[in-house]
């Protein structure tokens, strides 16, 4: 109980540092952040030098709901081109996702980055938290994948989803559930264990306060009661393509073991571990990361 508790506290502490790197907002060092902490100036010159790609505003409807985002797209060759879709973590945004940009655009691929409505204090899509919803979320994604199906230089068989912590989880959810319509699936340090970790820390649903504060992003009480009925490792290995899972053995916020069991369930997967890192990377661990993504996704 207390090391899941500790999780929790650590999945806080870890999402806001790399909220903070996204944004380049200046964060202390904290060991207990996983190795985030202490590259906000080498996120700022990778951030700056992703910006200088060509990359356009693009909203999404989904219902109601409307999904600030932006694409970056390879020169036009007359052909229809791959998408990849990057899903932010807890209290994170589409800035992060910015990083991806030149690898995959160099691999020819579309690049769509964005804020999940809710989905932090930031978005641009919806700031209000208390309305964080990891179900709305997969509704989200899905809708994000609807809308590059049907366009026209889009190649609607190679659209592939790639997430970072609670955007891993909702990533590998979302895949499950339209598996004919995802052609590969990539987690980097996938936060598989959030329903196991809230279901512990309020074992019954009288336990559920109306209002929970992670690192003083408010969350209401729908969020903790969607997770009770998520049952994630029997419902992600519906997915049977391609999957790379991306973590470092340093991570104090994701178990290694949650990942391993993935990679055991998924039909084709891949496990790449990075020696050191911990639940968000550096640049060096960072670069690595995507040598795997490039030649995973070629």
């Amino acid at each position: 109980m207390k090391q899941k508790i500790l999780t929790l506290v650590l999945l806080a502490s870890s999402a806001w540092a790399l909220a903070a790197q996204a944004a380049n907002l200046p964060i202390t060092d904290n060991s207990e952040m996983g190795g985030t902490a202490g590259t906000s100036q080498n996120m700022k010159t990778a951030t700056t030098e992703q910006e200088s790609r060509s990359a356009e505003p693009l909203w999404i409807d989904n219902g109601g709901r409307r999904i600030y985002g932006l694409i970056s797209k390879p020169p036009y060759t007359g052909q229809k081109q791959p998408v990849a879709i990057i899903s932010h973590g807890f209290n994170g945004s589409h800035a992060y996702g910015r990083t991806y940009f030149k690898m995959l655009n160099e691999l020819g691929y579309q690049c769509y980055v964005f804020d999940f409505p809710c989905g932090s204090v930031n978005s641009l899509s919806d700031p209000n938290t208390m309305n964080m919803s990891v179900i709305d979320e997969q509704n989200d994604l899905e809708a994000i994948v609807q809308h590059f199906r049907h366009q026209p230089d889009v190649d609607a068989k190679r659209i592939v989803l790639i997430g970072e912590s609670q955007g891993g989880f909702v990533s590998a959810m979302t895949a499950a559930r339209i598996p004919r319509q995802i052609h590969k699936l990539v987690l980097v340090f996938p936060a598989l264990c959030i329903p196991d970790n809230w279901n512990t820390r309020y074992p019954k649903e009288t336990d559920i306060p109306d209002t929970t504060h992670l690192w003083n992003v408010p969350l209401g009480r729908r969020f903790f009661m969607e997770l009770r009925h998520i049952d994630v490792f029997n419902t992600i290995k519906k997915f049977r393509k391609p999957v790379l899972i991306i973590q470092g053995d340093a991570d104090r916020v994701v178990s290694m073991d949650d990942s391993r069991r993935a990679a055991k369930l998924y039909k084709d997967a891949q496990l790449y571990v990075i020696p050191g890192a911990g639940h968000g990377f550096k640049t060096k661990e960072q670069q690595l990361s995507q040598e795997q993504i490039r030649a995973f996704l070629k």
